[in-house]
């Protein structure tokens, strides 16, 4: 046991150390990205410590590389970056639920590895810099280059194995949680880094991987991976910054025999199913594309709002009513109607109508979205694509925007209150963030 412990302690040193420096830089920066990261934390601890008869060989640890590039899909963006490279180092502390443990939800996901980890993105090489052209409007090119900013991610993430022997194992793995960057926009000396519009970010990861066992307890795993920083429109410019690459990482795994013994244990996988109306009233934040056009492109430089880095916050509340079917332990689906109320509408209405635009404006919107939700234990995953049946936004949503919005949340569900659940969430247009916000749900079983 000494042994095991020593290894995870010595692999885990970078996250111990740089914990601390996160938190306090957290703290400093407190918004409504502080609280969707303390209910990831309160979740991924409910499962990570439920088990009463874990031992120290439930856990393992892992350091990473990922050399990495940041495309440029958005056309503005590509006429003025410098450089496209990036590498991340990380490390994890991983904690898997064995056969012996019984655990139905572990036993229907293949057991699957959930993890705390810390990233350090090495970003300062990404270098931004616009000529003067018609597309900066009223704006002037600057005699100096923006920089991206290297930065830190802290997350929970779940892997799930979709093939396991005694040498291979092949998994994809979802990350989740908040980033931290040294440097954003500002009007002073970062006026070209329009990736990223404040210091606190939303960060999501995705990856593959395949691990080769060279050891009774280690492994190397090597796959590609994609990561996510943005503001979540939490802040402007909101384009984001996103890197896809190889990563290569050496991976310490106790538990791995145990894992391996799903033959030896029988396992109660019974399960009742059941259908349910889910009512939900959300509240979310953004900032508004509209103000950061208006600020950025139309406004001259001798006003004090000249390409500003301080954006007004407007909130977005909503109303859903869901039919859901739970079909499965680890599944529920159904349909839903969503119904928004935007308080911002008269702000809008007022800049279409500077800029000449009729187009029609009404604070409230209607979609109807497809729902669905995969469970582990207290902890949910809910996610949704809607389409809008009523919607009269302005010019913007007219004319940019997709007539689809698709809305991921985490979820925690309070058993003893009857599943009453608190989440957060973003909302997104063609995987635009809209707006950020948090949830409370809760299940009326109807059979």
């Amino acid at each position: 046991m000494i042994r095991h412990l020593s290894n995870i302690v010595a692999i885990s040193s970078f996250s111990i150390v740089h914990g601390y420096s996160i938190l306090r830089l957290l703290i400093k920066n407190m918004n409504i990205n502080i609280y969707i990261f303390v209910l990831l934390l309160f979740s991924y601890a409910d499962i990570l410590f439920a088990e009463e008869n874990d031992t120290i060989k439930n856990w393992g640890a892992q350091l990473t590389v990922n050399p990495a590039v940041i495309p440029t899909m958005d056309k503005e963006v590509k006429e003025f970056i410098v450089n496209h490279n990036v590498v991340t180092i990380g490390a994890q502390l991983r904690k898997v639920t064995t056969p012996q443990q019984q655990d139905p939800y572990a036993h229907d996901f293949g057991y699957p590895t959930f993890a705390f980890g810390l990233n350090y993105n090495f970003y300062n090489n990404i270098k931004f810099h616009r000529e003067d052209s018609p597309s900066l409007g009223l704006g002037k090119a600057v005699d100096y280059y923006s920089t991206l900013g290297n930065s830190i991610s802290a997350y929970a993430s779940f892997e799930r194995p979709f093939f396991r022997n005694k040498h291979w194992e092949i998994d994809y793995a979802f990350n989740m949680g908040l980033g931290y960057s040294h440097l954003k926009y500002n009007p002073i000396n970062q006026v070209d880094n329009l990736m990223i519009g404040s210091h606190v970010l939303i960060y999501f990861g995705a990856g593959l991987h395949a691990t080769y066992r060279i050891h009774r307890d280690w492994g190397v795993k090597a796959g590609i991976e994609f990561n996510h920083h943005s503001s979540g429109t939490l802040g402007r410019p909101n384009k984001g910054a996103n890197a896809v690459g190889p990563t290569i990482a050496l991976v310490y795994y106790p538990y791995y025999n145990q894992i391996l013994q799903t033959d030896n244990f029988k396992i109660n996988t019974d399960f009742k199913k059941s259908k349910y109306l889910n009512f939900s009233v959300n509240v979310g934040l953004k900032t508004l594309y509209e103000d950061w056009v208006k600020t950025q492109y139309n406004t001259p430089p001798e006003l004090p709002d000249y390409r500003t880095d301080d954006f007004k916050y407007y909130t977005v509340y909503t109303l859903q009513a869901d039919y859901m079917s739970r079909y499965a332990r680890r599944w529920a689906s159904g349909v839903g109607l969503d119904i928004y109320y935007l308080s911002f509408m008269d702000h809008v209405k007022k800049l279409d109508k500077q800029s000449g635009y009729t187009d029609k404006h009404s604070p409230i919107s209607i979609g109807i979205s497809g729902k669905h939700e995969v469970f582990y234990h207290n902890l949910s995953l809910a996610m949704s694509l809607g389409l809008y049946v009523f919607r009269q936004q302005g010019h913007k949503a007219k004319s940019i925007e997709q007539p689809f919005y698709e809305t991921v949340g985490l979820k925690y569900h309070f058993q003893n209150i009857n599943g009453l659940t608190l989440g957060a969430f973003v909302r997104a247009h063609a995987f635009k963030a809209d707006f950020t916000g948090l949830s409370v749900s809760y299940p009326f079983k109807i059979k």
